[in-house]
C-alpha cells in the first residue's frame, strides 16, 4: 500500500532554475524539480552580482532537464566540462546550484544534509558576530552588545585604510581595541582583510600576540603564500584565511607550506557544500581547523552549518546577523522561522529540518527582488592614500 510519508526514489528532473538579486548584497538561487521539490542555494559574490547572473544563465541552460539527484556529476560537469574552471565568478555560480541540489536531496529523503555527509559529530556550532567601528568606544559597545546577545566571540577589522609603509603609530588603536574587547571576556578574531602589506602586517601581528586574539585573518593578500608562511612562523597567533580561495586546489600551497592554522573557505564561493566538505577533509589531514567565511545570507549560513555538524575539524562559524554590510535586510529577513539561528552561550543548535533545515519566505524574496533588480547592486569601497595611490580595501 502506498505511503505518502515514504520518500520518492525516482529521478528528480530539474524543471526550473531562478536567480534572485536581493538586498543587502545577496544572490539566491531557486531550483525546482518535476516531482515538486524546491531547493534554495546562495551564489553571493559581493560586489559582482551581474557577473554571477550571467554565469548562472549558462548553468540554467546546461542543467535544466538533468536529474537533481546526480549532484556530483552535475558538479564535475559544471567545473570541468567548459575548459576554463575555477575563480570567483564560475565557482560562486556553481556554489549556488550545488547548495540548492543538496537542499533538494535532503528534502527528498526527509533528512538534514548533515545526515547525507555521514551524520553529526557535534550537536551545536560555535558562532561569532561582527563588531564594527574604528573608534575604541564603538568596538567596546559593540562587543558588549554581542555578549548580551549570547555570543562569546566576535570579529573586527584590524585597520582602516593604511599605507604600504605607514607610521607604526597607525597600529596602536588596533592593539587597544583588541585589549579592551578581551577585557570584556570575549574572544576576538582580527581581520587584516589583506589591507596591510608585509612591512606593516608583521609589526601588527607581533604587537597583537601578547593579547591572544582568537585568530588573525588574511594577514596578507592571498597571492602571498610564502610570505604568509613566514609570518605564521614568526608568531604563535593562529593564522586564518580562505575566503578568496575557490577550490581545494587553491588551499594546497598554504597547507603544504604549513602557512595556516584555520581554513576559511566561503560556501558561496568555493563550490558549495560538495567542495566545502572536501576542503574540510583535506584541511583535517594537515591538522588545520575549519571556520567558514560567511558574511552572507541565511542559505549560506545553513549550508556551512550542515558541513560543520559533520566535520570534526570545524571550529567556529561566522554569522552575519547585524553585520555592518546589512543595509535594507538582515540575516533573518527572508526566513520563515528565524529561531533556527538562535544564539545561546556562544552556540547555535543543530538544524533539524530536512535539507538545509531552513524555510525561505519565497513570497518576500520574489517581491523584494522584483524591486531591487532595478537598483544598483552593492559595491565595495575604493580607497586611496594621501598621495592618491590606490590602497587595499
Amino acid at each position: 500500500m502506498a505511503n505518502s510519508q515514504v520518500p520518492s526514489h525516482g529521478p528528480s528532473i530539474i524543471s526550473g532554475m531562478e536567480i534572485f538579486r536581493l538586498p543587502p548584497r545577496w544572490v539566491f538561487i531557486r531550483v525546482e524539480t518535476a516531482d515538486g521539490l524546491v531547493g534554495w542555494g546562495e551564489a553571493t559574490l559581493e560586489g559582482h552580482t551581474e557577473a554571477i547572473e550571467g554565469a548562472f544563465l549558462d548553468l540554467k541552460e546546461t542543467f535544466t532537464g538533468k536529474d537533481a539527484d546526480q549532484i556530483q556529476d552535475i558538479w564535475q560537469h559544471a567545473y570541468r566540462a567548459r575548459f576554463y574552471r575555477g575563480g570567483p565568478v564560475l565557482m560562486s555560480a556553481l556554489s549556488g546550484l550545488d547548495i540548492a541540489l543538496w537542499d533538494i536531496k535532503g528534502k527528498k529523503l526527509g533528512v538534514p544534509v548533515y545526515q547525507l555527509l555521514g551524520g553529526k559529530v557535534r550537536d551545536r556550532i560555535r558562532v561569532y558576530g561582527w563588531i564594527g567601528g574604528d573608534k575604541p568606544s564603538d568596538v567596546i559597545d559593540g562587543a558588549a552588545l554581542r555578549k548580551s546577545q549570547g555570543f562569546t566571540a566576535v570579529k573586527m577589522n584590524a585597520t582602516d585604510s593604511i599605507g604600504w609603509l605607514d607610521s607604526p603609530t597607525a597600529l596602536m588603536d588596533t592593539v587597544s581595541r583588541v585589549r579592551d574587547v578581551r577585557a570584556l571576556g570575549m574572544d576576538v578574531g582580527v581581520d587584516f582583510h589583506g589591507r596591510l602589506h608585509k612591512a606593516m602586517a608583521k609589526q601588527l601581528a607581533k604587537l597583537l600576540e601578547p593579547h591572544q586574539p582568537l585568530f588573525i585573518e588574511e594577514p596578507l593578500l592571498p597571492t602571498q603564500p610564502e610570505e604568509i608562511a613566514d609570518l605564521s612562523n614568526a608568531v604563535s597567533t593562529p593564522i586564518a584565511l580562505g575566503e578568496r580561495l575557490f577550490t581545494r586546489c587553491d588551499f594546497r600551497p598554504y597547507l603544504e607550506r604549513r602557512a595556516i592554522d584555520i581554513a576559511q573557505p566561503d560556501v558561496s564561493h568555493c563550490g558549495g557544500i560538495s567542495e566545502l566538505h572536501r576542503i574540510a577533509s583535506l584541511t583535517e589531514t594537515y591538522d588545520v581547523g575549519l571556520a567558514p567565511h560567511c558574511p552572507m545570507g541565511p542559505i549560506a549560513l545553513a549550508a556551512c552549518m550542515q558541513v560543520g555538524l559533520a566535520s570534526p575539524n570545524y571550529v567556529i562559524q561566522e554569522m552575519s546577523w547585524q553585520i555592518h554590510y546589512n543595509k535594507g535586510a538582515d540575516l533573518y529577513t527572508y526566513l520563515v522561522d528565524p529561531s533556527v539561528f538562535l544564539v545561546k552561550d556562544g552556540y547555535v543548535e543543530a538544524l533539524q529540518g530536512p535539507g538545509l533545515g531552513i524555510q525561505i519566505n519565497e513570497e518576500l524574496v520574489r517581491e523584494t527582488s522584483a524591486k531591487y533588480i532595478t537598483e544598483k547592486p552593492w559595491r565595495g569601497e575604493v580607497w586611496r592614500g594621501e598621495d592618491g595611490c590606490l590602497r587595499e580595501w
